[in-house]
């Protein structure tokens, strides 16, 4: 079958530019094996980066369609079985940027977010690996004694490692993190991803370390915008936004209760504690309490108090300031589960810790 390639094509420092290339093809072609055919074919100044054709090395890491994914993984015939999805529950009838409407089928191939373009679909990837060498993802035994066998650990420990180990870096996560895009010293998903691999490894001894680090403002866990991105596209089922919110948990579980804390925690970690604390009580925000808590720090932070001062002006001017609270009908019942699972994940914690202790 017939289908077009619409290739985003840019030099460093220079507009893009969309070349269209129309190749003879068959469903089962990867989108890799349509790149090398126009390269080979048809136009060999086409940049692009390309390695095993395995899904293994994460090398041909692109924008297809919109979404990033490797090339070698993506075929033709899924790829335009998705688009007719999308077309199929697209409010706009006349089509997209990322759904043409041609009589011939067109696959939109650009290079990767975040990154800068060098040629092509090359992207200089150096901000990547910056951010993921800035959280030190590997194992640090310098402060334990050298043993006289290996560090060993028990299948349960090892387990622990695996999801995240599969990761190849292929960069797809990062391309898509709306966090980087915002806050240019946000580490990205990638490098946490990683971080918690480091967290999790029952060998490492700097784990109070990192998690002080990982917890600094916005360039750590607390800058993930949770958009799950980069759980969507990562194509080996990493879930690097799940290993950031384990993150989360261990640096929560390390602190002191809000009644015992002698010094305020930052905004986000009462972020996080707050609108819990609010959804056990009523089974949703009330949004009175929830800026007075996070921001004003319950009282705590008068300049973040006075901060919200304007808002709630505009608010009580437009008629849209809550005066009162009505809890949900399903409180008691959002209480439970949220009590639940707080249950279980202390239960996890301590299995964890006594198999520590028995290895």
């Amino acid at each position: 079958m017939q289908v077009l390639f619409q290739v985003i094509r840019q030099d460093a420092d220079a507009a893009p530019r969309i070349q269209t290339y129309q190749l003879d093809v068959e469903p089962g072609n990867t989108i890799l094996d349509c790149l090398n055919r126009i390269k080979w074919e048809q136009d060999g100044t086409l940049a692009f980066r390309k390695n095993c054709r395995n899904t293994i090395c994460g090398s041909c890491a692109m924008r297809i369609n919109g979404r990033s994914a490797l090339a070698c993984k993506e075929n033709v015939g899924s790829e335009l079985a998705r688009l007719q999805e999308i077309a199929a529950h697209s409010p706009v009838q006349n089509g997209t940027a990322n759904v043409p409407t041609t009589d011939v089928p067109t696959i939109i191939v650009a290079p990767m977010g975040n990154m800068p373009v060098i040629k092509d679909l090359v992207v200089d990837m150096k901000s990547f690996w910056d951010t993921l060498q800035a959280v030190d993802p590997f194992v640090s035994t310098a402060a334990r004694r050298v043993p006289e066998r290996e560090f060993l650990q028990s299948p349960e420990e090892r387990e622990r490692l695996n999801q995240v180990g599969n990761c190849i870096l292929c960069g797809a996560c990062y391309s898509e993190c709306n966090g980087r895009e915002v806050n240019s010293e946000f580490v990205g998903p990638h490098a946490l991803a990683k971080a918690y691999r480091t967290i999790a490894d029952s060998r490492d001894s700097q784990t109070e370390q990192r998690l002080e680090r990982y917890n600094e403002g916005t360039k750590g866990v607390w800058g993930c915008t949770r958009c799950y991105y980069c759980n969507t596209v990562c194509p080996m089922g990493v879930a690097p936004m799940e290993q950031i919110s384990k993150i989360k948990q261990e640096i929560l579980d390390r602190l002191p209760t809000e009644s015992s804390q002698a010094q305020p925690v930052s905004r986000p970690i009462r972020h996080r504690r707050g609108l819990i604390e609010l959804v056990k009580q009523g089974g949703w925000i009330d949004e009175r309490r929830f800026g007075v808590k996070v921001v004003g720090d319950s009282f705590r932070d008068l300049k973040g108090l006075f901060s919200l001062a304007p808002l709630g002006f505009r608010m009580l001017a437009r008629g849209k300031f809550p005066m009162s609270f009505e809890p949900s009908e399903g409180t008691a019942e959002v209480r439970s589960l949220i009590e639940a699972v707080q249950c279980l994940e202390q239960q996890s914690q301590q299995s964890t810790v006594e198999a520590s202790d028995k290895s």
